[in-house]
């Protein structure tokens, strides 16, 4: 294998690789040699088919293979040898003028990951917001669950239905005047003001008494569940049969035991454990946000344009899917538009902080163990169905990509506690919505993501937050996990842009082609009941 040097600007490097044809051949051969055994051919004993006739039937196939193998193994070669840290899959592209017998002229591009001299994680200074559990919010939330427990007794005849009461009612689903599958029902519950329902549902039914029968009028939403009613006009002929209000029960110590607690205390025990569990999470909110701000601003160095491009691309569709939910979509997007250049600030400072907590990570040690790992793994294997769950557990241990991915929120949490405990600390109490406010004013930094080698850029969980148009992200979501690497991994292979044969042109597939992700099992849907 030869390899020449044809660009190194920047963060981007170019090589072109040579491949003898001698290789290729003699991985044609020694696969020859190996599958004769097994070749069955007329007027032959098994396994005495000579060589040369295993060639001429399997010839084209064995060397595509070899071709591909020969590709592969020099891009992973490439990178070694040269030191390469390639910030994303590098695109590799076979000469057209390539004919089996002569040699294989690659050109592989890429863009490696910057060079970040040791960050310091010294002189951090962080302020902990944190809030008291009053008395008066494990009471409130008591009550929650009292309410919730509360039996239901039937109002008087001659009661006005009013927001809070449950109806029990029956209904027939019509659009276009014909009734709908799954559109119908009897002696369902329906609490007025709960929006259980789809929207305009539960508010026409405000006044009706026991026994009246109304016609209401609503549309599904467009993007309701079930793709035949969504932005449909609908009507719902609806029969009161009894009108019900819960009977609240007292919070006591009877009350505590029939929730299979040991009493009054214990209870309030573990709301108040709830609460503090809340307010800690915003605790933690606020203060990795001040922490990144505090990286971003003593770290600078380039970033490679194609992970930037990524994490603007993600930015972007989450954007444009909110905008379609407001309210004038045009003026969302056009609001989108007219500030594209501060997304794409954005992206380049969400990557930044990615790869320095990646590199901060890695220089302090911080991993996620096998332990950690497996645990991981079984959680998430548990969201599919029981026949899935094995080919999860398989996909993502045979593929790293597939790991770093769900290795990464952890990842990320490991390295933020990390500098939580090399930080000087300073605490200060306040209300909760105190801290929500001040999480609020800080609702415009996005979460990094965090990058390496092995990342798979499956931005599955960022959920940026609009400016003005878009609607507004609650503060907890800025906390979400972002993807981390805890190392380096092998680069996924890639499959040369260009192949030497004609209607299979790509040479190989990627190796990752393994196996298909399980997919989700799909919950079903009810018919009148509020879209997903």
């Amino acid at each position: 294998m030869q390899t020449v040097e044809t660009l190194n600007e920047g963060l981007k490097r170019a090589y072109t690789v040579t491949i003898t044809s001698k290789d290729i051949d003699a991985r044609v051969d020694k696969e020859v040699q190996a599958i004769a055994p097994q070749v069955r051919m007329p007027g032959f004993r098994a396994g005495k088919v000579p060589a040369n006739l295993v060639k001429k039937m399997h010839g084209e196939s064995l060397q595509r293979d070899a071709l591909n193998n020969s590709i592969q193994e020099s891009i992973q070669k490439l990178i070694a040898d040269q030191k390469l840290r390639p910030a994303m899959q590098p695109s590799v592209e076979l000469d057209e003028g390539f004919e089996f017998g002569k040699d294989a002229e690659i050109k592989v591009a890429l863009e490696v990951l910057p060079e970040i001299a040791a960050p310091s994680v010294d002189g951090l200074k962080l302020e902990r917001l944190t809030v008291e559990v009053a008395d008066a919010q494990v009471d409130e939330a008591a009550g929650r669950i009292a309410s919730q427990q509360g039996a239901l007794e039937e109002h008087a005849a001659s009661h006005k239905a009013k927001d809070g009461d449950t109806l029990k009612i029956d209904f027939v689903g019509k659009v276009d005047g014909e009734a709908f599958e799954g559109g119908s029902a009897e002696g369902v519950n329906l609490k007025i003001g709960a929006g259980q329902f789809i929207p305009g549902f539960e508010e026409q039914l405000t006044g009706v008494k026991k026994g009246e029968e109304k016609t209401i009028t609503v549309t599904f939403p467009e993007d309701y569940g079930a793709e035949h009613l969504a932005g449909k006009e609908a009507t719902f002929d609806i029969t009161v049969q009894s009108i019900l209000n819960a009977d609240k029960p007292k919070v006591d110590e009877e009350f505590a035991k029939s929730l299979g607690l040991e009493g009054l205390d214990k209870l309030k025990e573990l709301l108040k454990g709830q609460i503090e569990q809340e307010h800690n999470g915003l605790t933690r909110t606020y203060m990795k946000r001040k922490l990144l701000d505090q990286l971003a601003a003593s770290h600078d160095f380039d970033v490679p344009p194609s992970m930037v491009e990524a994490e603007f691309a993600q930015i972007w569709q989450q954007l444009q899917h909110e905008a379609t939910h407001e309210e004038d979509p045009a003026a969302a997007i056009a609001e989108m538009e007219a500030e594209k250049d501060d997304y794409r600030a954005i992206a380049v400072r969400r990557v930044r902080l990615g790869l320095l907590l990646s590199e901060i990570g890695q220089a302090n040690g911080v991993v996620v163990n096998d332990q950690e790992m497996n645990r991981l793994i079984m959680q998430a294997a548990q969201q599919y169905g029981p026949q899935d769950r094995e080919r999860f557990v398989q996909y993502v241990r045979q593929d790293p990509m597939a790991a770093a991915q769900l290795r990464a929120p952890l990842y990320e949490d490991k390295v933020v506690d990390f500098l939580f405990e090399k930080a000087e600390v300073t605490d200060r109490a306040v209300t909760k919505e105190e801290l929500e406010a001040a999480i609020e004013a800080e609702d415009g930094d996005l979460k990094p993501h965090v990058h390496g080698p092995d990342c798979g850029h499956d931005h599955h969980d960022e959920k940026p937050k609009a400016k003005k148009a878009a609607p507004k992200k609650k503060a907890e979501a800025e906390d979400a996990p972002a993807e981390a690497a805890a190392e380096e991994a092998p680069v996924k292979k890639a499959a040369p842009k260009k192949a030497a044969a004609k209607k299979d042109e790509a040479v190989a597939e990627e190796d990752a082609a393994a196996e298909e992700k399980p997919k989700k099992k799909a919950a079903p849907k009810k018919a009148a009941a509020k879209a997903e």
